[in-house]
């Protein structure tokens, strides 16, 4: 995980080394080994390097081709680096060839088609000035970020987190009140791909590439999840020992490093079967142990995650680091300053995670793995409602017994079942119908209760049209039964939600320079698991059982037989904030006047006093997101007098 930036004048004005270094200079926290930029009239390039793949020692970007002027920069690791030495002939290169020069010739061979044929994580930009054409594209599952800005017939800029482009001068610095309608209402943070908290500038989609002339700019999708044939095997072995092969080999990819490469380890399976599998292959390889980091709640006794990662452990070939959620004293001051400079208000519950990469940043591990896609890679969506639909009532009444043993008494089996065969007779014309006279009533009351626990203003709602927003949200997972099951599926895995999730890792990490490797995002096995028939996703009530009987012999069977999801998230987050009830105060009374708009104060500030004097955990999470939005405000308003910059921070101000 680097960072890049550049700048295009498509007017041809030229281009200064300042602008360049301005956009450098934030993102070189991301990037703190080396520095390169690049520039030639009106385009500029830039680099920010993290070293975290042998060959990026000897790549110093932006790199130009001499004999077409051709320019690239990357942040990027290639998963077929093998397969593209081969088809490009340049084999005898392999150890020094870095990944940007590999994408920079499949460029010089297919041209723009070259994007088409990588596998990995990638963000880059190539500039080509016999076309004077500027060519950007993101990776398949958005684990590297892309954003940009573009004022038509004027610039292009673009960069690996926005600020970078905010600080240029020519650039709008006014912030996206829709987007903060969506941090109130928490689950808007997946109505989209490509909003930002700052008007005009976009996040580019995963799977899309961006080409800028002087005289337009064009964003395509260059590959879409396709549902193929179902797999069918001759046994549950069968599947158990198929998956295994293209997980081992999607996690021996991501082993690939330039140093020491950890590991998140929690209770469950995802992170457990990553682990499994990466400290076997670092044994075969003679590079263990493999350093894990655990985050810990209390007593293993009555904390069933806490328990179960000491279970995992048991394994041999680690090197484990713990951190718990007592002893967050520990990793103080650096902690605190990161939890009060976000990058984005949705951060504001990663205390966990953050935790995590700090430690890892301190045992100077710059690649931690993570197993963060695995329940949505893995999910079974609507497999009971499709058991229902072919009359297999006795099987599906088994799987909603089954659910409600593993997740407990919260998730009756009467209930998956009910929802199953409503989902299962409502064919297209029924939806429909339903739709149109039930769904606006629906919406509305959906709307009211969000809005109620938000605590947002209803003038704001109102302003920023939150009932459309909900309606969009709600467009994305709608008529999801209707289709087919492998459909169903690869519709779940390209929803904003798996997008979003994983640039909040990325933003965490990317603070103290760790870049996250999440092996259930490499397409083979994302393209696998979609394969795969839901009897493989979901048998006896235990999900993602395909990996459970993968990790036979491999993953401790505490671990592997685990029941529930118990997630020490807010446990992590309300420690923290108990350290910090000071700086809670003083945010709220500074930048109050900032969230007037947004906000009903007639209930954040009554709420505010009677938490003083009565603690209550609901209340203690919505008052740390008002001081949270309050601190991103103030940042915001802070940094663009710096820059000389009104910025916009809401129409009632």
């Amino acid at each position: 995980m680097s960072g890049i930036f550049g700048l295009f004048n498509q007017d041809g004005a030229p281009m200064s080394d300042g602008e360049l270094g301005n956009m450098a200079a934030l993102l070189e926290r991301r990037g703190p080994d080396r520095t390169g930029r690049w520039r030639d009239g009106a385009i500029g390039l830039g680099h920010t390097l993290l070293t975290t793949t042998p060959e990026a020692v000897f790549e110093h970007l932006p790199l130009k081709h001499a004999e077409t002027g051709c320019v690239v920069t990357a942040d990027v690791r290639l998963d077929n680096r093998a397969e593209l030495l081969a088809a490009l002939d340049i084999e005898a290169r392999a150890p020094s060839i870095g990944d940007a020069e590999i994408i920079l010739t499949a460029y010089l061979a297919w041209g723009e088609g070259c994007v088409e044929r990588l596998l990995g994580d990638f963000a880059f930009a190539i500039w080509d000035p016999r076309r004077r054409t500027l060519f950007c594209a993101r990776d398949h599952f958005g684990m590297r970020p892309l954003y940009y800005h573009h004022t038509p017939g004027r610039f292009l800029a673009f960069a690996s987190e926005p600020k970078a482009i905010l600080v240029l001068p020519q650039t709008p610095y006014r912030i996206n009140e829709g987007r903060i309608a969506d941090f109130l209402v928490t689950q808007l943070e997946g109505i989209d791909k490509t909003s930002t908290f700052f008007e005009e500038v976009y996040r580019l989609p995963p799977a899309h590439s961006v080409t800028v002339t002087p005289e337009q700019m064009q964003v395509r999708r260059y590959w879409r999840l396709e549902p193929g044939e179902e797999l069918r095997l001759p046994s549950n072995e069968a599947y158990a020992e198929a998956f295994l092969e293209v997980f081992t080999e999607a996690v021996r990819c991501r082993l690939r490093s330039q140093g020491p490469v950890g590991s998140m380890l929690s209770g469950g399976m995802d992170s457990g079967s990553v682990v499994a599998v990466a400290k076997d292959l670092l044994a075969d390889q003679g590079r263990g142990p493999l350093p894990t980091f655990s985050a810990l709640g209390p007593d293993p006794e009555t904390c069933v995650e806490t328990r179960t990662i000491h279970a995992a452990l048991t394994m041999d070939g680690l090197d484990p680091h713990l951190i718990r959620h007592d002893r967050l004293d520990e990793l103080l001051p650096e902690l605190e300053d990161l939890t009060w400079n976000l990058d984005e208000p949705f951060d504001n519950h990663m205390t966990l995670p953050r935790a995590v990469y700090l430690a890892a940043h301190r045992a100077g591990i710059k690649v931690l793995l993570d197993g963060v896609a695995g329940d949505i890679v893995l999910g079974e969506g609507s497999h009971i409602a499709r058991l229902i639909r072919r009359g297999r009532w006795r099987t599906a009444y088994r799987e909603a017994v089954g659910q409600q043993r593993f997740w407990g008494n919260g998730y009756p089996a009467w209930r998956e079942l009910y929802r199953g065969v409503r989902s299962a007779v409502a064919v297209p014309p029924i939806r429909e119908v339903y739709r149109r006279l039930l769904g606006p009533a629906q919406l509305r009351r959906h709307l009211l209760r969000n809005a109620r626990d938000s605590q947002i203003h209803p003038d704001f709602a109102s302003r920023v049209r939150l009932s459309e927003r909900l309606g969009r949200l709600h467009a994305h997972g709608s008529d999801t039964a209707a289709v087919s099951y492998e459909v169903e599926r690869a519709r779940s895995i390209d929803h904003p939600y798996l997008t979003v999730g994983r640039e909040r890792y990325d933003r965490v990490a990317s603070a103290v320079a760790v870049e996250p490797r999440d092996p259930f995002l490499d397409r083979r096995v994302v393209e696998f698991c979609l394969s795969l028939p839901g009897e493989q996703k979901l048998a006896d009530g235990w999900p993602k059982i395909v990996l459970r009987r993968a990790m036979t012999g491999r993953l401790p069977d505490p671990v592997r037989w685990r029941t529930g999801k118990e997630h020490l998230g807010w446990v992590f987050t309300s420690g923290l904030m108990a350290k910090m009830e000071e700086r809670l105060r003083a945010l709220l009374a500074t930048y109050q006047i900032l969230t007037l708009p947004y906000l009903s104060l007639d209930e954040v500030c009554p709420a505010w006093c009677a938490q003083l004097e009565r603690p209550d955990t609901g209340q203690w999470q919505n008052l740390y997101d008002v001081a949270q939005l309050a601190a991103w405000l103030g940042w915001h308003a802070r940094r663009s007098q710096k820059s000389n910059k009104h910025t916009v921070i809401s129409q009632s101000i």
